[in-house]
């Protein structure tokens, strides 16, 4: 049976669906204030309620669109992926986030190459979603824009920063997040998720 998933930094991945598929989730509203972190927790409320509802991720961002809109500090960016332990594959969905970044044993880190998608509350704008195999062993980094953007150099180039400092041996996945912050963070608010699948514990 393929394998479920562990998550370190915010919290680890909540399980959501009768497969016990777990949801992998980062978003960034547009603005700074206590307004708009009232409206991204409104928002998280809302993907928590839909992702129990086992939708596709793209249902899911169709459906935050819509609340979006009718919220002040409407404009966000958000990426949602949901693993299914069943096969190991991972749909994900993109509105106007950056792409995350796939680790494979042996291989080079990869930035997936994923539909930009529009971010929530723009409205009038298909949903679509992508798919790639989240395997054994396998990690997938999420983080917001803070992690990349600064006003010193293009993203282009910390993009690169960010895939160079992922490649080399893995280390713990908190050391992992911790790592990055301390590398690549501009004086920003920034979070950053990493998921790794594992092997089904034995009962």
């Amino acid at each position: 049976m393929p394998p479920p998933l562990h998550a370190a930094r915010p919290r680890r991945a909540p399980r959501f669906g009768p497969a016990a598929r777990r949801a992998l989730i980062v978003g960034d509203v547009m603005g700074n204030g206590i307004d708009a972190g009232a409206t991204m927790g409104r928002r998280h409320t809302a993907t928590r309620a839909y992702a129990d509802l086992d939708l596709v991720p793209a249902q899911v961002r169709q459906h935050l669109d819509k609340i979006t809109r009718g919220l002040e500090h409407s404009i966000a960016t958000c990426l949602y992926a949901v693993n299914d332990p069943r096969c190991g594959e991972c749909p994900i969905s993109n509105a106007g986030h950056r792409p995350p970044v796939l680790l494979r044993a042996g291989l080079h880190p990869e930035l997936l190459e994923l539909p930009a998608g529009a971010p929530l509350g723009v409205g009038g704008v298909p949903f679509h979603a992508a798919a790639f195999w989240f395997g054994l062993g396998d990690r997938l980094v999420l983080y917001t824009d803070g992690l990349v953007e600064t006003r010193h150099q293009p993203i282009d180039e910390r993009l690169t920063a960010l895939l160079d400092v992922l490649d080399g041996p893995p280390k713990p996945l908190e050391e992992t997040c911790q790592w990055l912050l301390d590398t690549l963070r501009d004086p920003d608010d920034v979070t950053v998720f990493v998921a790794e699948a594992r092997s089904t514990p034995q009962p």
